[in-house]
C-alpha cells in the first residue's frame, strides 16, 4: 500500500469542497452547460464544480436537456440493461438512535430478531424460488454482526441451492463500517460490493440525527469506511446518501467527492451509488425541511448519471412503481424486485407490509414477475448477470472496462444469457413471451462479430436444459 493511499483515509474531501459556495453561484448560460453535457457525453467524469452547475438549472427546458442527455450516456455506457437483485435483512439489533430509522436503539415497539442459518437457509430458499440470483445482505450495527458473523452470513447464503436451478451467485453486503482486519475478513468470504451509506454529508445535518455518543456519531469514522475497505482489498464498494436530510444539492455534491476520492487516491471509483429518499418509519418522526420533491429527485439522478458516467446507479423500492418507471430511464442500472424488508419476510410474501417489522416504508410491491415483465414492455433488459465479479472484472480491472463504456460488450450477451434462465425456469407465460420477444431483438442487434452465434449457442444450450451460468 503506498504512502498516497494510505494517507486518503484522512483527508477531509467533503470540507475541502466549499460546496456552499458552488451552490450559491447562478445557473450557467446554454454555452456552459452544453460545454458541461458534451463532457459527459464523451464519458468523462465532472468535477465537483461542474456538477454544481446542473444542480444549478432550474429552468424547465434546460432541467429536460439534462435528463436527456443522461438518458443518451446511459444507453450508451449500459444499453437498455436493468440489473435485479433483492435486499434480505439478517439482523435489525442497532445500537445507534438514527432519528429518522426505524430500527434505532430507543424504538421499543419494534420486533428485533437475528436470522439463524435455518432462517437465513429458508429466505434464501424463497427468492430462489422465484428467480434471484443477486442479494444484498442488510445489518443493523450491533456487537453480534461483526466480521465474522457478516462472513458467515455470506457463507450460508452461497451454501443454499433450491431446486435443480436455484443459486446465489452474488452477495453484497449493506452493513456498518469495520476496521480493515474486518473488512479483510468479510472480504475472504467472497462478497461482491460493500456498501456503507453516509446518510447525509453535511455535518451540522449528520449531528442532528446521529446522536454524538453512538457508534454512528462519528462522521469521520463513517467517511472513511470504505477508503479503510479498499485498502483491506475489497475491490467493489457502494455509496450513498439517505436524501432528505439536507439539501439535496449538497448530498449530490458530496457522493461525487466522495467517488472521485476514492478513484483518485485507490485508482477505483465506487461500483455503485445509492440516493434512497427519507421514507415513513415505525415510530420515527420525519423532519420535513429538506422532503425531495418528484421533481427534484429525477433531476438529481439525471445529475448522478452525468456526474459519473461508469457507476451504476440503485434506484430503490422506496419508490413506488410510478415514479421507479419514470426515472429510470435517466440513467438508473440496478432495482430490487419482489421486495420484503420485514425479518423474515421472504417466506411470508403473501402477508401486507408490518412497518414494526421493518426499517422504513417500502414504495413498490410488485412481486419480481410482474416487475421483469414491465422492464420487458418498456424495452429495458433484464439481467441477474455476476459475470464480471466472478472473471475478476472487479476493481481496477472493471474501470479499465467501464470507464470507456465498453461494457455493454460483455453485459448485453450476459442479460440475455441469464434473462433465458429466468424464462425457462421461473416466468409466467407472459413474461416468458415477452422475454422471448426482447431477446431475439437483442440478438439483431449484435454486430456479427462472433458474438452473435456464441449468444445463440449459449441460448440454445439453456432452452434445452443443457447448460446454465454461461457466461461472455
Amino acid at each position: 500500500m503506498s504512502a498516497l493511499k494510505k494517507s486518503a483515509a484522512s483527508h477531509d474531501f467533503i470540507a475541502a469542497g466549499n460546496f456552499s459556495g458552488l451552490l450559491a453561484a447562478p445557473p450557467p448560460d446554454q454555452e456552459e452547460l452544453s460545454e458541461i453535457l458534451a463532457r459527459s457525453l464523451a464519458k468523462e467524469c465532472l468535477s465537483v464544480a461542474q456538477t454544481a452547475r446542473l444542480l444549478a438549472v432550474s429552468d424547465p427546458q434546460q432541467r429536460l436537456q439534462i435528463q436527456q442527455a443522461a438518458e443518451t450516456l446511459k444507453r450508451q455506457v449500459y444499453g437498455n440493461r436493468i440489473v435485479l437483485f433483492a435486499p434480505l435483512y439478517v439482523g435489525n439489533h442497532c445500537v445507534n438512535d438514527c432519528h429518522y430509522c426505524g430500527f434505532r436503539t430507543s424504538n421499543r415497539d419494534v420486533q428485533r430478531s437475528t436470522l439463524d442459518s435455518d432462517a437465513i437457509a429458508a429466505q434464501v430458499r424463497a427468492l430462489e424460488d422465484v428467480g434471484h440470483k443477486r442479494l444484498i445482505l442488510v445489518f443493523g450495527e450491533h456487537p453480534r454482526y461483526d466480521a465474522a458473523f457478516i462472513a458467515c452470513s455470506v457463507e450460508q447464503v452461497y451454501a443454499v441451492h433450491s431446486g435443480p436451478h436455484g443459486s446465489i451467485r452474488r452477495v453484497n453486503i449493506n452493513a456498518a463500517p469495520l476496521d480493515h482486519a474486518g473488512y479483510a475478513r468479510v472480504h475472504a468470504a467472497g462478497i461482491g460490493t460493500y456498501q456503507v451509506f453516509q446518510e447525509t454529508y453535511h455535518r451540522p445535518s449528520y449531528a442532528r440525527v446521529h446522536p454524538r455518543a453512538t457508534r454512528k456519531g462519528d462522521y469521520d469514522w463513517r467517511l472513511h469506511a470504505l477508503s479503510r475497505a479498499m485498502e483491506a482489498g475489497i475491490d467493489d464498494v457502494g455509496i450513498g446518501a439517505l436524501f432528505g436530510l439536507a439539501d439535496w444539492r449538497y448530498e449530490v455534491l458530496g457522493l461525487v467527492a466522495h467517488a472521485l476520492h476514492l478513484q483518485t487516491h485507490y485508482g477505483v471509483g465506487p461500483h455503485t451509488i445509492s440516493f434512497p429518499r427519507l421514507q415513513a418509519a415505525h415510530g420515527s418522526s420525519v423532519d420535513e425541511r429538506h422532503l425531495v420533491s418528484d421533481e427534484d429527485f429525477a433531476q438529481l439522478v439525471a445529475v448522478l448519471r452525468l456526474a459519473v458516467p461508469y457507476t451504476g446507479l440503485i434506484l430503490t423500492a422506496r419508490e413506488n412503481e410510478a415514479l421507479r418507471r419514470r426515472v429510470m430511464a435517466f440513467g438508473v442500472s440496478q432495482i430490487d424486485g419482489g421486495t420484503r424488508i420485514e425479518m423474515g419476510g421472504y417466506t411470508q410474501a403473501d402477508q401486507a407490509q408490518d412497518l414494526t417489522r421493518e426499517q422504513f416504508h417500502i414504495g413498490d410491491e410488485r412481486d419480481l414477475d410482474t416487475v421483469i415483465r414491465e422492464l420487458l414492455e418498456a424495452g429495458y433488459l433484464p439481467s441477474f448477470c455476476t459475470a464480471c465479479y466472478r472473471l475478476g472484472r472487479t476493481g481496477e480491472h472493471f474501470m479499465e472496462f467501464a470507464v470507456p463504456g465498453f461494457i455493454k460488450r460483455y453485459c448485453t450477451p450476459n442479460a440475455c444469457t441469464t434473462l433465458q434462465e429466468y424464462l425457462m425456469d421461473y416466468a409466467s407465460a407472459p413474461t416468458r413471451a415477452s422475454g422471448e420477444a426482447l431477446i431475439a431483438q437483442e440478438i439483431a442487434a449484435l454486430p456479427d462479430d462472433g458474438r452473435r452465434q456464441k449468444l445463440l449457442s449459449y441460448l440454445a444450450d439453456i432452452r434445452s436444459g443443457r447448460r446454465r451460468d454461461a457466461v461472455f
